[in-house]
């Protein structure tokens, strides 16, 4: 959507994640900060990986992860259906905030003093907030049945089945949906330009 068909690839980070999880459960670090040091690991995981790749040029890793924060708990994907069911009944009938971190690294020639060292071009988090309807047990439990809660933050994609829960939302509906396209943009082109590449 953003014009970049053919230039990008997209793969899974070889970071381990609920390790990651684990430990920033035990930090004191605020839902936000835990979207955006969760996209700032996956990328620099992956671009440690990728170092080797870049054929002597110049590649952008993309990390991003979203969570739903309700009253300032971080709701990640579900585990299982009664944890679906959980989450779900949660935010029924209240307003929630989705924040979907990023974190852009550049790896290859010129990027740092170390070529072997991916390079932080920016991070942030973006924060939307969702006002979910009142849903009834059996709502729940149909859509719980579609499978779709199942690799999403929260237990719902608003770009889904999912968006039939959404009643209302405050921000960027793209990040809700996992990647706020505008944000992104803007800021890839200042890291472009940083990088001589546009």
């Amino acid at each position: 959507m953003m014009g970049l068909t053919g230039r990008f690839t997209a793969s899974p980070s070889p970071l381990d994640e609920e390790k990651l999880q684990v430990e920033l459960s035990q930090q004191e670090i605020s839902p936000s900060d835990y979207a955006r040091t969760l996209a700032e690991r996956k990328a620099h995981a992956y671009g440690i990986q990728a170092v080797d790749s870049t054929n002597g040029g110049v590649a952008l890793i993309i990390g991003s992860d979203t969570i739903v924060d309700l009253d300032g708990h971080i709701m990640e994907k579900p585990t299982d259906e009664e944890v679906a069911h959980s989450m779900l009944s949660s935010l029924s009938g209240k307003w929630h905030q989705v924040h979907t971190g990023v974190a852009v690294y550049a790896v290859g020639a010129s990027t740092s003093s170390s070529d072997d060292e991916p390079r932080l071009m920016f991070s942030f988090t973006d924060t939307a907030r969702v006002k979910f309807s009142t849903l009834t047990d059996k709502d729940i439990k149909a859509y719980i049945g579609t499978q779709e809660p199942f690799d999403k933050a929260g237990s719902y994609g608003i770009q889904g089945i999912g968006g039939q829960l959404v009643e209302r939302i405050e921000g960027d509906f793209f990040t809700v949906m996992g990647l706020p396209m505008h944000r992104l943009s803007r800021e890839l082109t200042d890291a472009l330009k940083k990088l001589n590449l546009q």
